[in-house]
């Protein structure tokens, strides 16, 4: 056999070396499915595109995102992760409250902290957070890669209000779960349950008199162009969680488990740099983009009316959730007793 024969035959090897190469990984690459409840641009689709982002750069895989609305409501896109046509869902405890009842904890009132430093250092280090709420998930078929804070909640009314006495009469929409319901009773208001694609409608109506969210969803979803009146009551963050179908998960390679909690984490911190000041801009947004807004912070008089109601709503998550709901509302308080002292 001469050189050129040779040399030939040895670019025929490697070139059928190359395309088996080739059709194994893109065997081994997959497209993954991944859905939140937010617009373009909010919380959960920055966290998305962060964990996409890192997925992509550092596999073959590659992850395709929807957006609220794009695959129903959050009751569906749960639906759909727990049924395997979804591999990650991004969903609050509002809605995974009817799920999973402990995850109803972050809706009593004044039992988060409002400050940015102590909310942070409480995702990172709560023992509740990081190891007793991915057992509660499992239970449901659900792989809990990260819980993270989105912002302080903040109602909106169609009268500026200070005192619980203010929300008599008033009709509060809330999302489907009934510790959230339980909050509003107490802090005097109507609870009325309804997804979020009825609420800007529900409004402009009076249907509702008013809703809380943070203010960076009040101001992508123009809520204060029919809910003017802004109530910074102090009460709590909106938190939520991203989670995989647990079959999906477990049925990755252990290299493919590590990429995805490599990029949970890397979302998480760059969600955290994300949030650190957008309050702020949404508002100073708002109140540029409407003159009718106003702005209401409760002072500490006024707080400690709203918060000496919360114990009632304490006994009714404990009611619920019974022994392992008082032990998770235990291990909360001392987290957070804990980070404080730190």
């Amino acid at each position: 056999m001469n050189s050129f024969s040779k040399l030939g035959k040895l670019a025929g090897m490697s070139a059928l070396a190359f395309a088996a190469i080739t059709a194994a990984n893109s065997v081994s690459a997959a497209n993954w499915r991944y859905a939140h409840e937010e617009y373009e641009g909010d919380v959960q689709d920055v966290y998305a595109y962060k964990f996409k982002e890192y997925i992509e750069e550092h596999s073959d895989h590659s992850l395709q995102v929807y957006r609220f609305g794009e695959l129903g409501e959050s009751d569906d896109i749960m639906e759909q992760t727990q049924a395997g046509i979804l591999n990650f869902v991004n969903q609050s405890p509002g809605f995974t409250g009817s799920l999973i009842p402990e995850a109803q904890i972050f809706f009593i009132p004044y039992l988060m902290p409002t400050d940015m430093d102590r909310v942070i250092g409480f995702f990172r280090n709560s023992e509740a957070i990081n190891q007793d709420f991915p057992r509660l998930y499992a239970e449901k078929g659900l792989e809990l890669l990260k819980m993270y804070p989105e912002g302080e909640m903040v109602i909106t009314l169609d009268e500026p209000v200070t005192t619980p006495e203010g929300l008599d009469n008033k009709k509060i929409r809330v999302m489907t779960n009934p510790l959230l319901s339980e909050t509003y009773s107490a802090f005097g208001a109507t609870p009325t349950p309804l997804p979020w694609g009825e609420v800007y409608g529900a409004l402009q109506t009076n249907m509702i008199q008013g809703q809380e969210n943070p203010i960076f969803w009040i101001e992508s979803g123009g809520l204060y162009e029919v809910s003017p009146n802004l109530i910074f009551t102090g009460h709590g963050w909106f938190t939520t969680a991203m989670m995989a179908n647990q079959d999906f998960y477990n049925g990755l390679s252990d290299e493919d488990k590590k990429l995805v909690q490599d990029a949970a984490d890397y979302a998480f911190e760059e969600i955290i740099a994300h949030i650190d000041g957008l309050a702020e801009r949404s508002l100073e947004k708002i109140t540029s983009n409407s003159d009718k807004v106003t702005v209401t912070r409760l002072n500490a008089q006024q707080v400690a009316a709203f918060r000496q109601r919360a114990p009632q709503v304490e006994d009714k998550f404990v009611e619920m959730t019974g022994k392992r709901g008082q032990e998770l509302l235990d291990k909360f308080k001392q987290d957070l007793q804990e980070i404080q002292h730190n």
